[in-house]
């Protein structure tokens, strides 16, 4: 690392030192610092094998540090998967607890955007869905990881069906802050090992039109935004909450970000039940999309996993193992399978399934 000791006058000039050395230094973004980190004068800044975000790297050049290449480590991409989800999910449980002990509905829209949004961002540029997803299993923090990951999943998805650059960072933000009103929900419901009584239940639900009036009154953020956490439990035939819509009075990021909290709900073990085999899931996603959820959206998403698939073994119906060699557009959910010399369409021989999806 280089420290900048050159004398700086003006205050204007110094900001925009700073900010140049703010700029270089941000290309390691996502990169481990190789040892302790100090200043020119010797103050100690970071410590050795940080996994740096935005914000560390505001305080380095703070600092007036410019890191070169040799100061950091290249982290490969199951590991940077991890630490970012890690860094980002202990980001989300440092905002609830703020908001929860201030009282505040204002959001902390600085941390949030310096502390989760890139990481959010690098790791859904990688576009390793089953990496991305192995990283996302909850472990005992299902309550803030999962707002990482549906922020993940929904930017991939918005990827997938080709958002704009601009939509797509406001439906990052969008899907990160969907379950934002469930701070104010007793912790005891949240965590509640088995099922929701109706009064628990109807309060629960609350934490829609809460995250809505959050994310409406605070500077920073857009109506759009804060309409996905009004309804992203809202359901295509009506069948949803808070106000029970059809699906042509429901955005396109709330439809999105549906698939997504489904999706991340059911592939995730919770205090009351087990994670659904992925294969499952999306079986169960296909079944409902007419009824419950956007249908293109819902096909594109199980199509272009489905296609990630490809090469991966399948158990079947019958007991026999085969590959997945090709996913047909027409139905993703059964695909061409090869056993020995065999080539079998699934969308054919409609009496064989895929029991389920063998990991790699």
């Amino acid at each position: 690392m280089l420290p900048i000791t050159a004398a700086v006058h003006s205050g204007g000039r110094l900001h925009w030192q700073v900010r140049n050395m703010n700029n270089s230094n941000e290309q390691y973004i996502g990169k481990q610092l190789a040892a302790n980190l100090f200043n020119h004068s010797g103050v100690f800044v970071l410590p050795a094998m940080t996994l740096l975000s935005g914000e560390h790297i505001r305080l380095i050049s703070q600092h007036k540090i410019l890191l070169e290449p040799h100061d950091v480590l290249q982290v490969d991409n199951a590991a940077f998967y991890q630490l970012a989800v890690d860094d980002c999910t202990a980001a989300m449980e440092s905002i609830f607890d703020q908001l929860r002990y201030t009282k505040t509905k204002r959001l902390p829209m600085i941390e949030l955007r310096n502390e989760v949004i890139p990481f959010i961002q690098q790791v859904s540029e990688k576009n390793d869905f089953y990496g991305i997803l192995a990283a996302l299993q909850s472990k005992d923090d299902y309550t803030y990881r999962h707002n990482v990951a549906v922020g993940i999943i929904s930017t991939l998805l918005g990827k997938w069906l080709k958002l704009k650059p601009d939509e797509l960072s406001m439906l990052t933000i969008a899907a990160t802050l969907h379950d934002i009103g469930k701070i104010m929900i007793p912790a005891e419901i949240l965590t509640k090992p088995g099922p929701l009584s109706e009064e628990e239940y109807a309060l629960m639900k609350k934490h829609t039109t809460l995250g809505y009036e959050m994310i409406r009154d605070t500077v920073g953020t857009t109506h759009m935004q804060a309409l996905v956490a009004l309804q992203h439990h809202e359901r295509m035939d009506g069948s949803g909450y808070p106000f029970g819509v059809l699906g042509h009075r429901i955005t396109d990021f709330s439809k999105i970000v549906a698939v997504a909290d489904i999706f991340h709900a059911m592939t995730s073990d919770r205090f009351y039940r087990t994670a659904a085999p992925l294969y499952e899931v999306l079986r169960q996603m296909d079944d409902n999309v007419y009824g419950k959820l956007d249908p293109y959206i819902c096909s594109v998403f199980i199509n272009k996993l489905m296609q990630s698939m490809i090469g991966n073994e399948v158990l079947l119906t019958d007991g026999r193992i085969g590959k997945i060699i090709m996913i047909l557009a027409h139905d993703p959910l059964r695909p061409l399978v090869n056993i020995d010399d065999d080539f079998i369409d699934l969308s054919r021989h409609r009496q064989l399934g895929i029991v389920r999806v063998i990991p790699q």
